[in-house]
């Protein structure tokens, strides 16, 4: 399983790539491994504003539909409209090609509460 060391990672799944006050995020090669083939990914709160931990979109699978959570607080300013045609760069590449959102961070600082890849290992096991 793929976990990048410089990215920083939630419970709930999702990756975090820092830029100065821009954050890129999508998830993590064990979610869309446990997922299975994504067959569609919505992400309909671009230009708005949300709290960390609120639900910027959902992913759909053939077996299940999953929230996605904002893992810092921010304005969504851009999505991944690669997905749109081809939502299985999930699959294929969870941190390059299928990064899914970029937000503006409004709480730079929420950052420091994610977890490091070694914690993110253990907690997948």
């Amino acid at each position: 399983m793929n976990i990048p060391a410089e990215l920083k990672y939630t419970k709930d799944h999702e990756w975090i790539k820092i830029d100065g006050n821009t954050a890129t995020i999508g998830i993590t090669d064990f979610a869309q491994s446990e997922l299975g083939d994504i067959v569609y990914v919505e992400v309909e709160t671009l230009d708005e504003t949300l709290d960390r931990e609120e639900v910027f979109g959902t992913v759909e699978a053939v077996k299940t539909v999953s929230d996605l959570f904002l893992p810092v607080s921010g304005t969504i300013v851009e999505f991944n409209e690669k997905l749109e045609d081809e939502p299985e760069l999930v699959n294929a590449d969870p941190y390059g090609e299928g990064w899914m959102i970029k937000v503006t961070m409004s709480v730079e600082t929420e950052v420091e509460d994610l977890m490091t890849a070694d914690a993110y290992k253990e907690l997948v096991g």
